[in-house]
């Protein structure tokens, strides 16, 4: 057992508050006359019941909680029995009962004296823990009863917050002021003491697993040099025994089924300023499975539930993976409506043969329809624009498999803090209804972002977004770049369902002009898009756009593919793609992938006719410890037609955060003897991610990258020798305005005219 101090002290009474939460002596005083004096066998009936002393506890809410009813016989075992049962409810300090002869029977005077409400609250002695944080601990208000089985809780709670925080010798002593006969004033006194850490942690009578194995599956960790980041070496009452419970089921995945794990040995050092934890364990032997089987299945037959799990008779015993076996089969069931089915799993161990034969019940239940869908929480957010994305309807056969893409959908809405689905079953009626709980958010979202790149040397970007405009699902946006050579002003607004209907409909304006070194470009345009849904992940859209770009002051010097550009020039274009997106949350994903398609062709009417053609292919892959590895891969393609070059602005420049990073913008690609960056023909790129959590709470991730690709035309074929190789890392946050990306890249083949490294940043969408 560990030693520790005192976590927290009885209540101090004072102000003659003694009387008020001493020993309770419960008196009956049983007047008897007349026919109260009658045999047992006769008991006199009980003409009226009277309630006496309760003010805050209404006299329905006392009745509803007693036997003893009027026109009933008198039981003196009842009337005890009500009196314990009206003091377990923690609201009185005293009850008495008294009995009187009344109208040829008796009358019962239940007499309360009630609890004294707490009419002010208050914390004293913090220091180092903010008020305001140590009352979001606390469960008892101004108003309540006090009830000192409560008051010790809170006392309890706020020694654990404390411990939580690192100061394990933490004393919270609660005090009781009298302030009014119905009225006390509680406080709750605290002595911090000094913040502890946690020195070393010692695993005894380990030998299957390491040490090293054992410390890395519990949250408990020993201090170290960053731990104010992540909030480890600091001792939590709570959090080890959820660590003790991570032991067991470690060793119980390696076949460990008889594991021992102590209670741990905490030890103060002298000086108070470190922790000694010590966790004994007992190992046991090792099992392998034996025979393995199922039973009471009629649904499914033995061979199609055996396919589903990965226990098999040798391997050594996993209840981890066995677990994990179970939740597919009860999907199995619950994707064809058997809402209720359960997996109880018979273990049968054989000690002599270090085996453990597994026997599968399945209690398969009945199939159950969805009843009622009903929403709550959304005060903005119209009911419609939430029900559309689930995949459930009143009326459908239960799937576990469609609520959990509801979920998904409605989350993915990104207009929700917090999105619960539960489904609640009604037995009796073979209905499974579904409580949709949502927290909404700010929708509306000011997004910043900068860079340095060769063309516009330092850049501003502002975007403001509301993506559920009227609370209709709507998205307006207003888009903003700034530098010392660029404007560009972009507006648009998306209707995901038009006209209620499954079809997405957007509509855009936009103005740009840049100053390159060569020449100046201005371009003003607006676009029409059209999409929908083919299935549950696959979509497609078409989008018509209208552009009139002009390019001027050209150098003398500057090359003849930007000479050619001279003027200016309407270009007419509709681009059709089609996309599959399996992805588990566009903003942040951990599983899935995105694959599109894109083409764009230009020459309805205009100047200008070129085609371009785009694949993008985005996978993720959940790995250990809550990590991702994301791969993506693209390729691009444009090419003139009807003897016209491609534009210039049609091309393609890679370097930058949303590309290679550690470059910069278009040194991916062509650069002719001048210098100038001209963009290619083609693109090849390939990125590779490792994320990993960082700060859980604050939903901080870290990255490792590695980038790998270019653009290329004639004069820059490509091949291996042209693509360019990055690697660097990074940090992301989803902050309350939205996805922040914080990376830096360094480049692996610098060339002529470049940088070593590169740091970008961005705010309001991840790669």
């Amino acid at each position: 057992m560990h030693k520790d101090s005192t976590e927290f002290k009885a209540p101090v009474l004072l102000s003659g508050a003694g009387h008020f939460l001493t020993a309770l002596a419960l008196t009956i005083s049983f007047l008897l006359a007349g026919p109260v004096t009658a045999p047992a066998e006769t008991s006199p009936l009980i003409k009226m019941i009277e309630i006496r002393g309760n003010r805050k506890i209404s006299t329905d809410t006392i009745s509803s909680k007693m036997k003893s009813k009027e026109g009933e016989p008198f039981s003196k075992n009842t009337v005890q029995d009500d009196i314990r049962k009206l003091y377990g409810i923690g609201y009185f300090d005293d009850i008495r009962v008294e009995i009187e002869a009344f109208e040829g029977g008796v009358k019962l005077i239940y007499i309360f004296m009630e609890k004294p409400a707490i009419i002010r609250l208050d914390v004293q002695g913090n220091k180092e823990l903010e008020t305001k944080n140590i009352r979001e601990k606390i469960t008892l208000t101004t108003g309540a009863i006090a009830n000192l089985a409560l008051i010790t809780d809170n006392a309890k709670k706020i020694v654990l917050y404390y411990q939580s925080e690192g100061y394990w010798l933490a004393t919270v002593v609660p005090v009781i002021n009298k302030v009014t006969d119905d009225g006390i004033a509680l406080t709750f006194q605290i002595a911090e003491g000094p913040k502890v850490s946690i020195d070393k942690i010692t695993i005894e009578g380990n030998t299957a697993v390491s040490d090293r194995e054992i410390k890395r599956t519990m949250k408990t960790r020993e201090w170290w040099i960053f731990s104010f980041l992540t909030g480890s070496g600091v001792y939590s009452e709570e959090q080890i025994r959820a660590d003790l419970f991570k032991i067991k089921e470690l060793y119980q995945s390696k076949g460990y089924i008889y594991i021992a794990v102590s209670e741990p040995e905490v030890v103060l050092s002298p000086d108070k300023k470190d922790l000694f934890i010590t966790i004994s364990l007992s190992e046991g032997d090792q099992y392998r499975v034996g025979s393995i089987k199922v039973k009471d299945n009629t649904v499914f037959s033995d061979a199609e539930l055996i396919n589903q799990i990965k226990t098999t008779s040798g391997l050594i015993f996993d209840r981890t993976a066995l677990r994990k076996d179970i939740d597919k089969i009860i999907d199995l069931y619950m994707d064809r409506g058997y809402a209720r089915a359960d997996v109880d799993p018979l273990v049968d161990v054989k000690k002599e043969e270090k085996t453990a034969d597994i026997t599968l019940a399945v209690i398969e239940g009945g199939i159950f329809r969805i009843g009622r869908i009903d929403i709550t929480g959304n005060i903005k957010t119209r009911d419609k624009v939430i029900r559309r994305e689930m995949r459930l309807d009143e009326g459908d056969i239960f799937s576990k498999n469609l609520l959990t893409r509801s979920y998904q959908r409605i989350n993915n809405l990104n207009y929700f803090e917090s999105v619960d689905i539960r489904p609640a079953p009604k037995p009796d009626t073979q209905l499974m209804d579904i409580d949709v709980k949502v927290e909404e958010k700010l929708t509306g979202m000011l997004s910043i972002g900068g860079g340095y790149s060769s063309v516009d040397k330092f850049m501003v970007m502002g975007e403001i977004t509301q993506t559920n405009l009227f609370g209709k699902g709507l998205q307006l946006k207003l888009k903003v770049d700034l530098s010392s050579r660029r404007s560009n002003y972009n507006i648009s607004l998306r209707d995901p369902w038009f006209l209620d209907k499954p079809v997405s409909a957007s509509i855009g304006v936009y103005n740009e002009q840049l100053d390159y070194t060569d020449y100046d470009k201005k371009a003003t345009g607006g676009s029409i898009t059209f999409g929908t849904e083919l299935s549950e992940y696959v979509g497609t859209s078409i989008n018509y756009q209208i552009e009139q770009v002009e390019i001027t002051n050209v150098s003398d010097n500057a090359s003849s593919l930007i000479r050619d550009q001279i003027g200016s020039k309407l270009t007419s274009s509709i681009s059709p793609s089609i996309w599959r997106d399996s992805r588990d949350n566009y903003l942040d994903p951990t599983s899935g992938s995105k694959n599109a398609l894109y083409l764009t062709l230009a020459g309805l009417g205009g100047d200008n006719h070129f085609w371009k053609l785009g694949v993008d292919s985005g996978w993720f892959f959940p790995v250990i410890w809550d990590t991702t590895i994301g791969l993506r891969g693209r390729y691009g393609c444009v090419r003139g037609y009807n003897s016209d070059e491609v534009p210039l602005y049609e091309r393609f420049y890679v370097g930058g955060i949303s590309t290679i990073r550690g470059l910069g913008f278009g040194e991916g690609g062509p650069v002719n003897e001048e210098g100038e960056k001209n963009g290619g023909v083609q693109q090849l790129i390939f990125n590779a991610e490792y994320i990993f959590p960082l700060v859980n709470e604050m939903k901080l991730k870290g990255v490792i990258f590695f980038d790998y690709g270019g653009a290329f035309d004639n004069s820059y074929s490509l091949s291996a020798r042209n693509m360019r190789r990055t690697t660097g890392a990074g940090v992301r946050w989803m902050s309350p305005l939205g996805p922040l990306r914080l990376e830096w890249g360094y480049n692996l083949d610098r060339r002529e005219n470049e940088g070593n490294d590169k740091l970008e940043f961005s705010l309001g969408g991840f790669f």
